[in-house]
């Protein structure tokens, strides 16, 4: 009833253009980046491979000369590591392919939904950038995820059916059946989901010429139960778009 409430009450989508091939909207809740890949230049920014240790999406757009920074993945207690598999060109920030069925693969750009689990990303095909992520949205529209109580703000990653990537970001918590639900309902044409990070680590942040933007979550079931984070965590690994404007 509530989801229900939520979707009558979203504005229609209107999108905001940032850069070539970038654009932003507000829907609800929710903060969308749409990209075309074919057009803006994606990249990822590594803690393990800068040496710079984690930092803010902020101070990543200004260490990377990014336009747009999310949460590239969960990460491990060494503050480093990504939890399913990542490799940026010849480095690997995590060899160890765990039970996630998402994979994004960037230049060239695909996206794999692994049903079964490879023991080597061998399968994944040559690519520059390999990120392994916990998925929500299968390639038939299927939302993998069962009702539970547990809710979080949430970054996450999306691909819509003209082959758009959907930078997704909402401080307001869901459960993930419920932020699929969402997602699947509004009119951003989702085709499949993967989840890439909640609560108060989660976030987005935009720095384009006239326009500039950083968000952070606040809410997560079991580990921060309010709405009081005002800031941006350290993170050490964002997914991005390169600045182009200058």
């Amino acid at each position: 009833m509530i989801l229900a409430l939520i979707l009558l009450a979203a504005p229609a989508v209107q999108w905001k253009p940032l850069q070539p091939g970038v654009e932003l909207a507000v829907v609800g809740t929710l903060y969308v980046v749409r990209v075309d890949p074919a057009r803006a230049p994606l990249d990822v920014a590594l803690a393990s491979e800068t040496g710079t240790g984690p930092q803010t999406a902020a101070q990543w757009c200004r260490s990377a000369n990014l336009a747009v920074a999310i949460n590239a993945g969960m990460f491990q207690s060494d503050q480093r590591s990504n939890v399913g598999y990542l490799r940026h060109g010849t480095h690997v920030n995590n060899a160890r392919v765990n039970d996630y069925r998402s994979v994004l693969a960037l230049r060239p750009f695909v996206w794999f939904d692994l049903d079964r689990t490879p023991t080597t990303p061998a399968p994944w095909g040559n690519h520059e950038t390999l990120i392994q992520n916990l998925r929500l949205i299968a390639a038939n529209r299927r939302n993998v995820w069962a009702p539970s109580p547990r809710r979080w703000s949430e970054a996450a990653l999306a691909l819509d059916g003209s082959g758009r990537l959907l930078f997704l970001f909402s401080r307001a918590p869901y459960s993930m059946r419920d932020f699929n639900a969402m997602l699947l309902a509004l009119p951003l044409n989702v085709t499949r989901a993967m989840h890439l990070e909640g609560g108060p680590e989660a976030s987005l942040s935009i720095h384009v010429r006239g326009f500039d933007l950083d968000l952070c979550g606040s809410f997560e079931t079991g580990f921060r139960e309010d709405d009081g984070n005002a800031q941006q965590w350290p993170i050490p690994n964002v997914l991005g778009v390169r600045r182009t404007d200058g």
